[in-house]
């Protein structure tokens, strides 16, 4: 299905068969930049959306060595707290297979975000464009971590933003560090993943306002694909 301005949504009948369609679609676009390029940047959200895409993507048959996995953003918890990106994609991607692939970390063990902010950017810019992002959505249509309560976004979504930028969503329980808009609208690939009548409803409404400050998602559903299932 096509929306008027541009988002494409793909539907699957559950949510097994997403994420192993997925997982596949996500392999064929890897060895593609691979056979491309030296190396193939993957950036991928954490939550519990993602993780049996990830299940299935960790046995793909590819030159994972080759592979720089950063998340899309990271809460400022250490890595073996529950709520970290990095522990989630540890234990569900950097696995098996894919367990060669290099992990470029957020999360460094300072006390704030902004002191991580500039040796975290330099190894984002140097992987620039990003070969596949994968994004996920909350309900209020944030993606990665730019939240549309979040006083920095603005500054976030700036073209001339810096790779990260450590962010303090007042509706959110920890800082954060995250990419910024530029770098999410430049990846060479872009797919967000969602699931539930709810999101659906919100991803459709994002669509509708397309003003990312309202509504972030909005940013990049021109050019994403949107993977769906109830």
């Amino acid at each position: 299905m096509e929306g008027d301005q541009g988002m494409k949504l793909v539907e699957y009948p559950d949510r097994e068969m997403l994420a192993i369609d997925l997982a596949n679609l996500l392999a064929g676009e890897l060895n593609q930049a691979l056979m491309t390029g030296e190396t193939a940047s993957f950036a991928v959200p954490g939550g519990t959306t993602p993780a049996p895409i990830f299940d299935a993507l960790c046995a793909a048959d590819l030159p994972w060595e080759r592979v720089h996995v950063m998340p899309t953003d990271e809460r400022w918890v250490p890595e073996d707290d529950a709520r970290s990106n990095a522990r989630l994609i540890r234990d569900h991607l950097l696995v098996e297979r894919a367990a060669r692939a290099e992990f470029i970390s957020f999360f460094d063990g300072s006390p704030r975000p902004e002191e991580a902010a500039e040796p975290v950017g330099r190894k984002v810019a140097a992987e620039l464009p990003l070969s596949i992002v994968l994004l996920g959505m909350g309900q209020d249509m944030h993606t990665a971590s730019l939240f549309p309560d979040d006083p920095r976004l603005a500054e976030a979504l700036d073209p001339d933003a810096p790779p990260v930028l450590a962010v303090y969503p007042p509706s959110q329980p920890e800082p954060r560090l995250t990419l910024t808009g530029p770098v999410l609208t430049g990846a060479m690939s872009v797919h967000v993943v969602i699931t539930g009548e709810a999101k659906r409803r919100a991803i459709e409404e994002a669509e509708r306002i397309g003003d990312p400050m309202r509504a972030p998602v909005a940013l990049v559903l021109d050019d994403a694909t949107v993977h769906w299932a109830e």
